[in-house]
């Protein structure tokens, strides 16, 4: 059984997320896009030895900020798109100049996924499904036998991500959204930002996913 902890971090409000299998012990943080001191002492509290994964659902600076940092003090690897990895190393792609973070310090990622690709923690299987239109690699990390989806910034309680920053594309969007509404059955919707929902729910009264 896996069970979700939500912080809210870095100046825009980014969601991430505290994925733990119950059973194991064993981790992953969802996107860390900023420090919080009630996370890092929540992750001291599950130690270093459980923290497996930094899952980043897209190259945003608000969205892997701290990323760098989680992964060298609990030796965890930085999960990202092979189609996203390029935004980790340019500050224009993933907005930390926009953002006026002029201190960024570009990094790489440990495992590189393409569509469909699965990892685990403990025996708790999930699946990486690549969602373009926020940028052209972001995805969903979906855990199919808990029904959780942790969808970044490609949908929102009532909205969808932005579709105007490099490598953004609304038709894209479009597609990626006729894709996680064609999952079968409901899930409870993790966004990158703002409140949790249900995909079902999302499917009757997102205007985007209709």
């Amino acid at each position: 059984m896996i069970e979700v902890k939500a912080f809210s971090v870095g100046s825009l409000g980014t969601n991430c997320y505290v994925v733990t299998h119950k059973e194991t012990g064993e981790t992953a943080v969802v996107d860390p896009g900023g420090d919080n001191l009630s996370l890092m002492g929540y992750l001291d509290e599950i130690g270093e030895e459980n923290i497996k994964y930094i899952l980043l659902t897209h190259g945003h600076y608000d969205h892997i900020a701290s990323a760098k940092k989680l992964s060298d003090k609990y030796s965890a690897d930085i999960v990202i798109s092979e189609d996203e990895e390029i935004f980790l190393r340019d500050e224009n792609l993933n907005l930390a100049g926009f953002l006026g973070c002029i201190c960024y310090e570009p990094f790489s990622a440990d495992i590189l996924l393409a569509d469909g690709d699965k990892l685990a923690l403990g025996d708790a299987e999930f699946t990486f499904i690549l969602t373009p239109g926020h940028t052209k690699g972001g995805g969903c990390y979906v855990f199919s036998e808990d029904r959780i989806l942790f969808s970044g910034d490609t949908l929102f309680a009532g909205s969808i991500g932005r579709t105007d920053f490099p490598t953004s594309d609304y038709f894209e969007m479009l597609r990626s959204l006729r894709k996680l509404r064609n999952l079968t059955g409901d899930f409870k919707l993790y966004p990158g930002h703002n409140s949790t929902s249900t995909l079902q729910y999302e499917r009757e009264h997102n205007m985007f996913m209709r």
